[in-house]
């Protein structure tokens, strides 16, 4: 498959995954890495970015 730029930015910018409850968060890569954001499920704070297959 091939992969494009459009593509790339629409499925994983800024997308984040809890790693507590496994849920979807879209934020901005720099309020991820200062700990403002926080999974609206379970409160947590330890996020991951989405991986790429």
């Amino acid at each position: 498959m091939v992969r494009f730029p459009e593509a790339e930015a629409r499925l994983f910018k800024g997308k984040f995954v809890c790693k507590r409850c496994k849920s979807v968060i879209k934020a901005s890569n720099m309020k991820v890495m200062a700990g403002k954001v926080k999974c609206r499920k379970c409160k947590g704070k330890a996020l991951r970015i989405i991986r790429r297959k």
